[in-house]
């Protein structure tokens, strides 16, 4: 295929340009000349799920595909709060306090509908014509510009302190380490996204997504590392 859309189920530790450079490299053999080959929005690096990735034609139109909904199942740590909202950054302790379940629909509740989020500061964001990751890892504090999201809905699927783990159906543009951030600042206990898994974008699943191996790419080293 050297035109058209690849749906691939991220694997953590990975960036999503980690991603898009291994799928090209297998279009690109099989093809016989270097494809083309684009994603329509980042997964953070700890992150797992569903990409879709624009190869050849298609990537003129990355930007349709962005701007669609996508639903998250999150595992959300309360108790503690990370310099970078999930569990890559510095984590500090914030309270003992476990709240109770109704607490914690309740505060759950607060974020469904429109709302204003401000991302992370560690997140692909441009400030200035820089990357606001970029920008962070070099101590620089940055004032990030708030936006409006949309959380269609959010369902708690488990609550066993100090892990909630939630479902969410949300507009393009919702950062779920910010919603993690918010939740813990509504209980009064601090928080961080532990665990995340994109599940779906718009009408595709990622049930219906591949594996990087089953997709056809091979790490060399690792497997000569096991041979």
């Amino acid at each position: 295929m050297t035109d058209g859309i690849v749906l691939i189920d991220k694997p953590t530790a990975m960036s999503s340009f980690g991603v898009v450079a291994r799928v090209r490299r297998v279009l690109s053999e099989r093809a016989g000349t270097r494809v083309k080959v684009g994603h329509t929005g980042t997964l953070d690096p700890f992150a797992t799920g569903l990409m879709i990735l624009v190869v050849g034609k298609e990537c003129r139109n990355a930007a349709t595909y962005t701007k669609l909904d996508k639903s998250y199942l999150a595992t959300i740590h309360l108790g503690y709060t990370s310099t970078t909202g999930d569990p890559e950054g510095e984590l500090t302790k914030v309270s003992d306090s476990q709240p109770t379940r109704q607490a914690v629909e309740a505060a759950c509740q607060q974020f469904v509908g429109d709302i204003t989020q401000t991302p992370p500061q560690f997140s692909a964001i441009k400030i200035n014509g820089r990357r606001a990751y970029d920008l962070a890892r070099r101590g620089q504090v940055v004032e990030m510009p708030k936006r409006r999201v949309t959380i269609y809905s959010l369902q708690i699927v488990s609550y066993e302190y100090p892990r909630l783990q939630i479902r969410a159906q949300v507009s393009s543009g919702t950062y779920i380490r910010s919603l993690a951030a918010d939740i813990g600042s509504a209980l009064g206990v601090g928080a961080y996204c532990e665990q995340l898994r994109r599940e779906s974008i718009d009408h595709w699943q990622v049930a219906d997504a591949q594996t990087l191996e089953a997709f056809g790419y091979v790490d060399v080293k690792h497997t000569n590392e096991h041979s």
